[in-house]
């Protein structure tokens, strides 16, 4: 149960980690990477969930291998990094707020039990100190940039599950973004580039809009940060099993960084970066 200071739950302890993490925040690229589902931290207060450390361990809990892919990339490509480190059993980061994925009761088959019958004191804690926080982050970085007339170019980090309820995904990686919206306009163009260079890759299967498509029910920051503030988007999933380990971090954030150095050449000389 939460604690409760002047009759409003509170969350965070002064031992807790602060739930935002920024790397690179001067960086130079065009290129803003965001990471929502970057940590598997559990306020020390909600104790473990009623789950094992193998259950918040699981992808139920957090992106597997984004977190080593997303600090490698920012670092090769000299870009701002906004990462959310909690994890997204506490409150999911790329939900909206509305929908039962927020704070789920129960993920992958899987019953979260500390979820379970929490108070509306206690959901207004969650999204006031680890989501609110999150999604400040990113805007008060647009809202930098702008000002200050620098382009931005938006790139959420994400990794799915090799199997999903028992169907195996053969995409090592996947573009994601609003199909019905973005073909054809100006922000459409980060999608088709990157599909392009992955496909030329050669060794790749690649996924477009698999094994996910963004949509106003399953997906809060591209709709909030790039469809709302018109910015050139897109959405990354990597297979986990790529990723899992430091090696294939390191392998892919290398070869994202030489596909996004191309794509940053394109967009510059078409004037869009």
């Amino acid at each position: 149960m939460a604690s409760h200071i002047a009759g409003t739950a509170r969350l965070l302890r002064d031992g807790d980690v602060a739930p935002v993490r920024e790397v690179n925040v001067e960086g130079c690229s065009p290129f803003l990477l965001t990471s929502d589902h970057y940590g598997r931290l559990l306020p020390e207060q909600l104790g473990n969930l009623g789950l094992t450390e193998d259950e918040l361990t699981r992808h139920i809990a957090w992106d597997i291998g984004i977190a080593g892919v997303a600090e490698r990339l920012a670092s090769r490509l000299d870009a701002h990094l906004i990462a959310q480190r909690y994890s997204r059993l506490v409150i999911d980061c790329n939900r909206p707020l509305k929908v039962a994925g927020s704070i789920p009761v129960v993920s992958d088959a899987t019953a979260i039990p500390g979820n379970e019958g929490i108070s509306a004191d206690e959901r207004n804690a969650r999204r006031r100190e680890i989501f609110d926080p999150y999604h400040r982050s990113i805007d008060a970085a647009i809202d930098r940039r702008v000002r200050a007339n620098r382009p931005t170019v938006l790139v959420a980090l994400h990794s799915f599950t090799p199997v999903y309820d028992g169907t195996p995904r053969p995409w090592h990686i996947g573009v994601l973004y609003r199909q019905e919206n973005d073909r054809g306009n100006d922000r459409a163009i980060l999608p088709r580039l990157l599909l392009q260079h992955l496909r030329a890759e050669g060794d790749l299967v690649v996924g477009d809009n698999k094994p996910y498509a963004v949509s106003d029910a399953t997906d809060y920051s591209l709709p909030v940060h790039g469809e709302a503030r018109s910015l050139i988007h897109s959405g990354i999933e990597i297979r986990q099993d790529l990723i899992a380990e430091e090696s294939g971090q390191q392998q892919w954030a290398e070869r994202l960084a030489r596909i996004f150095a191309e794509i940053e050449s394109t967009l510059r000389a078409e004037g869009l970066a």
